[in-house]
């Protein structure tokens, strides 16, 4: 105590500071830090959670390259990605720049747009799972029955599957989208928008020329979010497709329910490892890019 008496307030100041920042570097520590390394080190040897650990080299990584279902799994990923972010953004867009000029009701529309984003996973999955259904269950087979058109396969088909769980995937993150997106429209300056009427530009111009160019740093965070979010697919896989995991034929398994699969049914907890060393790769490899436009930028 006398020691801490004997130092100056700025000598002070900082003592507390790392004391209030002790809290959280000890949580990335045992939280995030150390399991990440520990992968990375399980990744290389062979564990069934019961037994002892033993070595095994790049014997995990050599068996992912030699996996079919594993480059089928990757590719099914990638699938999520590059459909669904494109998709939900362009979407989450158009939905915000029109209701950015809507004033009636345009609480009650943000708020019933934002809804998605605070319902649960789990129970959003198995309403739109309830919509898949065949007829006389299922309300979008029973729309198209009533205008005499044949059922749908949605969830059991090897090419509709994908899309079918990458819709209701889209549609839970487009609430938080637009109000991002909302809040990038809103921080652009009025003044630009008229200088550009007082010269008589067009709406397409001032979109193509003004709003788009100002909401880069918006989209670029969004792109890096949404990416990431559909690279880690797996509550709207997994719950369902409860009866046929991953879907026909492994169509809808994405990587994170290889890893959840491999780990807890196949006990394999090395195998599981290598799995997500590389899909920490392929998410550190998005990150880098996000840096690398805001470096442009």
């Amino acid at each position: 105590m006398n020691l801490y008496s004997r130092l100056s307030i700025e000598r002070k100041r900082t003592v507390w500071a790392w004391a209030f920042l002790a809290v959280p570097i000890f949580f990335y520590v045992v939280i995030r830090f150390y399991p990440t390394a520990d992968a990375m080190v399980l990744s290389f040897q062979n564990w069934n959670l019961l037994g002892a650990r033993s070595w095994a080299g790049l014997d995990n990584y050599v068996r992912l390259w030699g996996d079919p279902v594993f480059w089928k799994v990757f590719r099914n990923t990638f699938m999520y990605l590059i459909l669904g972010t494109p998709i939900s953004l362009v979407i989450s867009f158009v939905i915000a720049y029109n209701l950015d000029k809507t004033r009636f009701l345009h609480g009650t529309l943000r708020a019933l747009y934002f809804l998605p984003f605070l319902t649960t996973a789990v129970a959003m999955a198995w309403v739109w799972r309830w919509f898949y259904q065949p007829v006389p269950i299922g309300l979008f087979n029973n729309i198209l029955s009533s205008v005499g058109i044949g059922q749908v396969r949605f969830l059991n088909s090897t090419s509709n599957a994908l899309p079918s769980i990458l819709a209701p995937a889209i549609w839970a993150g487009l609430g938080f989208q637009i109000i991002i997106f909302m809040a990038g429209l809103r921080a652009i300056p009025v003044s630009y928008y008229e200088a550009a009427r007082i010269d008589g530009v067009s709406n397409w111009t001032i979109l193509r020329e003004i709003t788009l160019p100002l909401l880069k740093p918006t989209i670029v965070f969004l792109v890096v979010f949404s990416s990431i979010g559909f690279l880690r697919i797996f509550d709207q896989v997994f719950n369902m497709t409860t009866n046929d995991p991953g879907g026909p034929l492994n169509s809808t398994m994405p990587l994170v329910m290889m890893i959840y699969q491999t780990a807890f049914s196949s006990y394999s907890m090395g195998y599981a490892a290598a799995q997500t060393v590389v899909l920490f790769t392929v998410l550190l490899v998005v990150s880098l890019i996000q840096l690398r436009i805001l470096r442009d930028r």
